[in-house]
Formats: structure tokens, C-alpha cells, sequence
């Protein structure tokens, strides 16, 4: 996987972050930098860790699979943008609160880092060098989700879809290029 690629990687998975940080932006009470941090924090740290907790799940099983990886990485990937993508088409509202206590932001640092899981799992069988990859999906998550409470303050749910939408669609493409590679019919 090329460094573009696992900056592309790092945006898609970042989007469901992005998208409940526009809602806490939403319920912000207070102008305060005090909420994108925290928001920044939980989420970003959660699906750094979460990606690195999956490449050594994933590296564990790397062996067995090694003949049909290509093709685990892509059903991962095009499920998780798939997936993504139905929510934006269900228009599924997603309520906030401005709540930032420890028990909220573990929960839906968690739920928003599902999709990263998967993605360190498949990184185990494309041998990616997990150090960068965490750490750029870390820095991008942070910096999305900072970013999303802002935007949720300022032009509420008009992006939110629009950033799972862009999300899951990434994430597909980096399925299929990863199948196409394997295949030789791009280079």
C-alpha cells in the first residue's frame, strides 16, 4: 500500500468520527475549545489503537489466508464504505448531547472505531507498516473530529452526510484497487 493510499485509508475510516463530532457541534451550549479537544482526543487515540489492535489480530492469521488476502481486504473495506454509504441513504438521524464525560466519549469513541478494527485486521495481510498507518489514521481522525465540532457548531447537519458519503466511498476504491494489484490489471 502506497503512502497516498494509507492517507486516503486514514480519511475514510476518520468519517464516522468526523460525522458524530458535527453532532456534538450541534449541542455545543458554549463556545468553548475545551469539546473539539476532547472529541479530537477519544476518537483519534481510539482508532489509532483500534487499527493497531487489528493488524496483530489479523497478523496472526496473516499465514493462513495468505492465497485470498486480497480478496479479505477487499470485502472489508467495500463493507465498512457499503455500510457507511446505507447510512447516508437512510438518513439515519443521530442525536447529541454536549456530554463529554469518560463513560460517553469510551462508547462512542468505540462505536466509531469498529471500522478501524477492520482495516488494521486487513493491513496485517497487505503488510503495511503499522506504525505510519495508525499514526496517520490518528492524526487525521483528531484532526477531523476537532474540526467536525466546529463545522457542527457553525453549519449543523448539512456535511455530516456528506463526509460518510465520501468516507465509504474511498474506502470501496481502496478495496478495489487492492483486488485490480493482485489481479495485474493496474500496476
Amino acid at each position: 500500500m502506497s503512502l497516498f493510499e494509507i492517507i486516503l485509508l486514514a480519511i475514510g475510516v476518520s468519517m464516522d468520527a468526523f460525522a458524530v463530532s458535527i453532532c456534538k457541534g450541534l449541542s455545543i451550549r458554549e463556545e468553548s475549545v475545551r469539546l473539539p479537544i476532547i472529541c479530537g482526543l477519544y476518537f483519534g487515540l481510539s482508532q489509532g489503537l483500534m487499527t493497531v489492535l487489528g493488524y496483530l489480530l489479523g497478523g496472526n492469521f496473516a499465514h493462513l489466508v495468505a492465497s485470498f488476502d486480497h480478496w479479505i481486504a477487499f470485502i472489508c473495506l467495500a463493507y465498512i464504505g457499503c455500510s457507511m454509504i446505507k447510512e447516508v441513504i437512510e438518513d439515519s438521524e443521530e442525536t447529541m448531547d454536549d456530554k463529554t464525560d469518560v463513560r460517553t466519549m469510551l462508547i462512542l469513541s468505540i462505536a466509531t472505531s469498529i471500522d478501524a478494527l477492520s482495516v488494521g485486521f486487513t493491513m496485517a495481510f497487505l503488510s503495511v507498516n503499522i506504525v505510519l498507518a495508525s499514526t496517520l489514521i490518528t492524526i487525521a481522525t483528531f484532526s477531523f473530529s476537532f474540526a467536525g465540532v466546529y463545522i457542527g457548531r457553525r453549519f449543523g447537519r448539512r456535511y455530516q452526510n456528506k463526509a460518510k458519503l465520501a468516507g465509504g466511498i474511498i474506502l470501496i476504491f481502496i478495496g478495489i484497487r487492492i483486488v485490480l494489484e493482485h489481479l495485474g490489471i493496474i500496476g
